[in-house]
C-alpha cells in the first residue's frame, strides 16, 4: 500500500464490513475516477474568472475515491470526507473487469488506465496523481487486459 500507516488503517477499518470471508486485499490506492469533460473545464473556468474579476482560476477534477483490490473485487469508496474514506460507492466483480488503455500522463507525472466492464458502453478512467502514480502499474498488472 502506498497509502501512509494511519489512511491505510482507516481504509482497511472501512472495508472490513463488506469483505467476505477469505477474501484478501491485494492493493489499497487513491485515484481520481472518472473524467471531466474540456467543456466543463471551460465553463468553470469562465464563471469563477467573471465572479471573481480574473482573481481566481478554478479548475474541475476526476471524483478523488479509494480503491481497494482484493482477490474477487474492486472497490470503490467515497475519497471526498477530507482525506477519510467514506462510504462504498462502487463495487465491480473481478472476473468481468478488464484494465486498458494504460499510460503515463500529464508530463508523466500520473499515471491512468481504463477499466472496461461488459454491458457498459464507456470505460471508467482511473487517474491515478503523482503522490501514488507507482500504485498505476500493479493495478493496471492485477487486471486482465482488453483491446
Amino acid at each position: 500500500m502506498s497509502l501512509n500507516a494511519r489512511r491505510a488503517r482507516q481504509l482497511l477499518d472501512a472495508t472490513a464490513p463488506s469483505l467476505a470471508q477469505g477474501e484478501e486485499i491485494r492493493l489499497a490506492t487513491l485515484a481520481g475516477v472518472g473524467s471531466v469533460s474540456v467543456r466543463r473545464r471551460a465553463v468553470t473556468a469562465a464563471v469563477v474568472g467573471a465572479l471573481s474579476a480574473g482573481t481566481v482560476i478554478a479548475t474541475v477534477t476526476p471524483r478523488p475515491m479509494y480503491i481497494v483490490l482484493t482477490d474477487r473485487r474492486v472497490l470503490f469508496l467515497d475519497g471526498n470526507r477530507g482525506g477519510k474514506p467514506g462510504a462504498l460507492v462502487l463495487e465491480l466483480p473481478l472476473q468481468y473487469v478488464t484494465a486498458t488503455g494504460s499510460k503515463k500522463a500529464f508530463l508523466g507525472l500520473q499515471y491512468v488506465t481504463h477499466l472496461t466492464v461488459p454491458g457498459q458502453e464507456k470505460a471508467l478512467k482511473i487517474t491515478f496523481p503523482v503522490q501514488h502514480r507507482a500504485d498505476g502499474p500493479r493495478f493496471a498488472a492485477a487486471l486482465p487486459v482488453s483491446a
